[in-house]
């Protein structure tokens, strides 16, 4: 039976160990980049639908670096809430220069493709 993740602090170095090729993270970095623009664009212009569409853009550039590359199931679908919020936090890391440090702290390998 699969470990349920009770913590965000517990589930962090999980999602970051489904994240170990590159060209994944710069999936999920482009995907979610996109969606940020399109946010504040559709609220400027009053084209209300790119709210919706930005959820579409984040999921999909990350979904094909987890199908495609990793071969693993998106946490999503499992830990939806959890896997929202470590998007944004090796987002961030990544935006910072600092998701390489973070792994190797957590002793996460990290492939090269």
């Amino acid at each position: 039976m699969e470990k349920r993740f009770q913590t965000f602090a517990e589930f962090w170095p999980f999602y970051l160990g489904e994240h170990s090729e590159p060209a994944n993270r710069w999936l999920h970095f482009t995907g979610t980049s996109l969606a940020l623009a399109q946010i504040p664009y559709g609220l400027a212009t009053q084209r209300f639908w790119l709210l919706l569409t930005a959820l579409a853009t984040g999921y999909a550039f990350a979904w094909v670096g987890h199908f495609f590359l990793e071969k693993n199931k998106p946490a999503t679908f499992t830990y939806p809430w959890f896997s929202f919020m470590g998007d944004w936090k090796m987002w961030a890391l990544m935006l910072a220069g600092r998701l390489e440090s973070e792994m190797k702290k957590l002793g996460l390998k990290n492939t090269l493709s």
